[in-house]
């Protein structure tokens, strides 16, 4: 069907004034001076030119739940890069989560791995674009073939995974498949699709179980105490209000401070847990 039949008028088409680049940039700015000491800016040229360059579309993503382009950003300097654009007006309802919201998701997960350090989340921002406000992730240059089923064993990549775990408590994210764990052509691993994150209520869906009940490293534990502690003052707070609601943000609180608390990371709960496919 034409690309314009799907567009729909909503609150996002509200909201341009919140989600302008000066507000956005703003937004990563403040992430970069709250993170680790040792974190590096090396993808500042990315998220600028995902921010500000022109946007031509390449085409639809197959199998996507949701409208998802891939896209080529073009900056004034000539730099010319591959992006993962999802705009809210091409999200399909569901009926837990509030509508045109995945996007803003998306972007608050890339912000929080920045606080901490890690997960490794491709560079991601929030802009308007050719089908309005969405998120666009630096696109990954992967193999394919590779998956957590088949890297789950690998020595050199058990951190990632552990990382991830970790992570996906926090954020609450109820879609870590096999498949939204990257191996890129840098021997890196990325963590992508993180739409269905920062409920209010348990949605932790994952294929990743095998660190259940395990003491969480000191390294990973005093990251989380600092996440801790910034989420009990105003900046960090500030930085998300625009993206989830204040709900979203205590319930983020009090899984950070369980985690905390207990050490551990988390126990494998009766009921769903594992995401349809896994891969």
């Amino acid at each position: 069907m034409p690309q314009n039949q799907w567009v729909r008028k909503g609150k996002m088409a509200l909201t341009r004034h919140k989600f302008n680049r000066e507000a956005i940039w703003a937004k990563i700015e403040t992430v970069q001076q709250l993170a680790p000491a040792s974190a590096s800016t090396e993808y500042n040229q990315i998220l600028k030119t995902l921010l500000e360059g022109n946007m031509e579309p390449q085409g639809l993503m197959p199998w996507s739940s949701n409208y998802t382009f891939l896209v080529r950003i073009v900056a004034d300097n000539d730099i010319s890069l591959l992006g993962i654009y999802k705009p809210g007006d091409g999200e399909r309802p569901l009926w837990d989560f509030p509508d045109q919201t995945l996007s803003l998701r998306e972007f608050t997960s890339y912000l929080i791995s920045q606080v901490l350090g890690w997960p490794k989340i491709p560079p991601t921002i929030i802009r308007d674009g050719t089908h309005g406000i969405g998120s666009v992730q630096h696109f990954v240059n992967a193999e394919y073939e590779a998956h957590y089923f088949n890297m789950r064993d690998m020595p050199d990549f058990i951190e990632d995974f552990r990382q991830m775990a970790l992570f996906d408590y926090i954020a609450n994210n109820a879609d870590r498949k096999g498949g939204h764990c990257l191996k890129g052509t840098d021997d890196q691993i990325w963590a992508i699709d993180h739409g269905l994150t920062f409920h209010t209520e348990p949605k932790l869906r994952t294929v990743i179980w095998e660190f259940s009940d395990e003491p969480i490293a000191k390294t990973y534990l005093q990251d989380l105490c600092r996440l801790q502690v910034l989420m009990q003052g105003l900046e960090l707070c500030q930085v998300l209000a625009d993206l989830i609601s204040p709900r979203e943000i205590e319930a983020f609180k009090k899984r950070i401070n369980l985690l905390v608390s207990t050490g551990q990371f988390p126990a494998l709960a009766p009921g769903r847990n594992v995401p349809y496919p896994p891969i």
